[in-house]
C-alpha cells in the first residue's frame, strides 16, 4: 500500500523521480527476512491511496495546517501521473483508491516497517 500526497512544489520530474525510487527500492521481504525485493523484483501489486493530510503540520496550535498539500487542480493530474507511471515502470496491476473521496481502507502490516519517502529529501 502506497500513501501519496501531492506537495504544491511537486511537478512531474518529481513525481517520476519518486516513481522511480519506489519501483527500485528493496523494501519487500526476500532470504531470511531480509528487504531484497522492489516490487519489479515481485509479482506484488500496488494500492495507491491519495492522503493529502501527510502533509500535516501540527507546529503551531491545536489544529493541523494542510498549506503544503497542493489543491485538487494541481494534485489530481500528478496524483494520476503517479498512477500511470507506476504501472508503466513496474509493468504491474496498479490498483487505487478515489481522489479525495473518503474511503474506509483497511492496513495490515507485516512487520515493523513504515517508510516515508519524501521528494524533496534526499535521504
Amino acid at each position: 500500500m502506497i500513501f501519496v500526497c501531492i506537495e504544491k512544489e511537486d511537478s512531474i520530474k518529481s513525481i517520476t523521480a519518486m516513481v522511480t525510487k519506489i519501483i527500485n527500492f528493496r523494501m519487500l521481504d526476500g532470504p531470511k527476512g531480509s528487504t531484497a525485493y522492489s516490487l519489479k523484483d515481485t509479482n506484488e501489486d500496488a494500492l495507491v491511496i491519495s492522503q493529502f493530510t501527510l502533509h500535516a503540520s501540527t507546529k503551531k496550535g491545536n489544529r493541523p495546517s494542510y498549506i503544503k498539500a497542493a489543491r485538487p487542480e494541481q494534485a489530481v493530474p500528478l496524483y494520476e501521473y503517479f498512477l500511470e507511471k507506476l504501472w508503466m515502470e513496474s509493468n504491474r496491476p496498479v490498483k487505487a483508491g478515489e481522489f479525495g473521496a473518503n474511503m474506509q481502507v483497511s492496513l495490515v502490516n507485516d512487520g515493523p516497517v513504515t517508510i516515508l519517502m519524501d521528494s524533496k529529501k534526499k535521504e
